[in-house]
């Protein structure tokens, strides 16, 4: 099994990179983000999050609103290392499920892939998406319909990978011409 590891800032073209690298590939990507996302789906997990961080996490529909959680934990590490504990279980959970499958190749997108978790340490290759912040942000604030105070919160919770090793940096500036070259180095790998 050849995993391939995708991470990046919000709105630097991992999802972009994914899609075309598994068409090409014929293989799956896994968003872990929407993995993630699912978690506070979970009851269990819901309760945990109103009992931490209140009710006011609630929408309308009585499930977590991911706005209102982010608003609380993007502006502070601790809260946001509280959030990763309580989901990180129901994510290994489904993530061990998958590669237990086996598949010949895989792709593992992630905004915040834990460089010290065992999923970046498995990958075979590993890729860093970068682009220029401002290109960025205006992209994610279209994208997300936030507001820029609500990314630059976001952003600011981000992981900042270029001190660690990866196998490539890849600079997006968003041309299809710039990604297909990008797929094709990773394909020849």
């Amino acid at each position: 099994m050849k995993i391939i590891g995708i991470t990046g800032k919000s709105g630097s073209g991992k999802s972009t990179l994914a899609a075309l690298l598994a068409k090409k590939l014929k293989c799956d990507s896994i968003n872990i983000d929407k993995i993630g996302h699912k978690a506070t789906d979970d009851e269990k997990i819901k309760n945990q999050l109103c009992e931490i961080f209140g009710k006011q996490i609630l929408g309308e529909s009585s499930k977590i609103d991911r706005k209102k959680l982010g608003n609380i934990v993007f502006s502070n590490p601790q809260k946001m290392e509280i959030l990763t504990e309580i989901t990180w279980g129901y994510m290994q959970e489904i993530l061990d499920e998958i590669l237990q499958k086996q598949p010949p190749i895989i792709i593992l997108e992630w905004a915040l892939l834990p460089v010290d978790s065992k999923y970046w340490k498995k990958c075979d290759i590993k890729i860093l998406m970068q682009a220029d912040d401002k290109e960025r942000k205006n992209k994610v604030i279209e994208r997300d319909q936030i507001s820029e105070e609500y990314f630059l919160k976001r952003d600011a919770g981000s992981i900042d990978y270029t001190p660690f090793e990866v196998d490539y940096i890849f600079q997006n500036d968003y041309k299809e011409e710039t990604m297909q070259k990008i797929v094709n180095a990773i394909e020849e790998e």
